[in-house]
């Protein structure tokens, strides 16, 4: 039998830790789930994500000891500073970077708050629970040259008319001319674009709808596909049940977010030079390009769909970054 293989520790089977609470902890659980699926409206993957950070802390507090005398709430009774603390110090000894524990810090934060406005905790520990302040990488993004190289190669491969070449142009024209998310961009169904505004209507994180606008060459992309590429799609395997979405998979269903970052790294690897990335490498290249084209940052944070004008003053540290690198390139006394 071969060594086991160094590096990062397994991640834990969440679904078995959460089944091995106590059956209080896990109604709490349960009740948390709940809220932050129908009434925050947040994303699966977002609730799962959340979800996974609390049995893995109420998991943690039992291991250590805390489910003891804690009478009929598990180990929520001994949920305190200390063992929050103590939690994220050993998913810190177990790798976890500061980014992931900035995350996790957040979560607990949010559980524990949750915890506290509904009864379950007499106090909520998170409020004073401090964490190291993520690092803010600089995304990579395509030069503006680069973009267009990437569009005209993916306009290249639909020449041939086919269906999928079709498909995959208006996606890559799409992602680009607007910034949205590829889970926007799968959630959108045809009635969602409207040619004669040039906008797409886009439900966006926490259930929050945006308008987006895009372009003649996007415009042109998704009339190609909507007019010609779809119908034989939908033809070839839909059957009795037509999907609404946009943009259809092989197999007639709606297109899944893999599929998607598939098509985007076949079309940007065609491009020499340019930086391998998926979907969300044209999202940080769209907003990069909208603020170096004189664009600010409020208009970039609606389009985008950020909560927080933070979040888009990212994307001018790339742009400063980049000004920085041409001048010392350029300039004779850089």
């Amino acid at each position: 039998m071969p060594p086991p293989r160094s590096g990062r520790a397994r991640r834990p089977d969440l679904r078995a830790l959460r089944a091995a609470l106590p059956e209080p902890a896990q109604a709490v659980v349960t009740g948390y789930e709940r809220h932050l699926g129908l009434e925050r409206g947040l994303s699966a993957h977002t609730v799962r994500a959340y979800v996974g950070d609390a049995v893995s802390l109420l998991g943690f507090v039992v291991d250590s000891g805390g489910a003891a005398g804690c009478g009929g709430q598990g180990a929520l009774a001994d949920l305190d500073l200390a063992r929050l603390r103590a939690w994220l110090a050993a998913q810190q000894s177990g790798g976890a970077s500061r980014t992931t524990l900035a995350r996790r810090a957040a979560s607990a934060r949010t559980f524990t708050a949750w915890a506290h406005r509904t009864g379950v905790l007499a106090t909520d520990p998170g409020g004073r629970l401090a964490a190291p302040r993520a690092h803010r990488t600089l995304p990579g993004v395509l030069r503006a040259g680069q973009a267009d190289e990437v569009m005209q190669a993916s306009a290249a491969g639909a020449a041939e008319r086919d269906p999928v070449a079709l498909r995959d142009r208006a996606i890559v024209e799409l992602l680009y001319a607007t910034g949205i998310r590829v889970s926007e961009l799968c959630g959108l169904d045809v009635g969602g674009a409207d040619f004669s505004r040039r906008v797409v209507l886009v439900l966006g994180k926490g259930g929050k709808e945006r308008v987006v606008p895009f372009g003649v060459p996007a415009a042109a992309a998704l009339a190609d596909w909507i007019d010609e590429g779809r119908p034989k799609i939908v033809a070839e395997t839909a059957g009795d049940s037509v999907e609404p979405a946009l943009f259809l998979g092989v197999r007639g269903k709606r297109v899944d977010p893999r599929a998607v970052r598939r098509v985007v790294h076949d079309a940007v690897s065609a491009v020499p030079g340019a930086t391998d990335m998926g979907p969300h490498g044209l999202r940080h290249s769209a907003a990069t390009h909208l603020l170096e084209g004189g664009a600010d940052l409020r208009s970039v944070q609606e389009l985008l769909g950020h909560a927080t004008l933070a979040t888009t003053q990212l994307y001018t540290h790339v742009t400063v970054d980049r000004l920085k690198a041409i001048h010392d390139r350029a300039h004779p006394r850089a």
